[in-house]
């Protein structure tokens, strides 16, 4: 997921992003950096079982290339 260019995610393609983008337009790109933020401090609100695969893969990778492996969540 490491590019020159910042990859853009669809939050309409995953169910739980595209509940926390309540406040944008969810079929807009955003930058996967803030996508992982997004996560982060949204997690609280991340129903994790009903995370489809995708998205489940998704979240892996965001932390591996955003946050060195650790997603920090409370």
């Amino acid at each position: 997921m490491t590019t020159d260019a910042e990859t853009m995610i669809v939050p309409n393609d995953f169910p739980e992003l595209k509940g926390l983008v309540w406040n944008r337009d969810p079929a807009r790109a955003m930058p996967a950096s803030e996508v992982f933020a997004l996560y982060e401090r949204n997690w609280r609100f991340v129903d994790a079982s009903g995370l489809t695969e995708r998205e489940k893969r998704l979240i892996r990778d965001l932390t591996a290339a955003y946050g060195k492996g650790v997603l920090l969540v409370s």
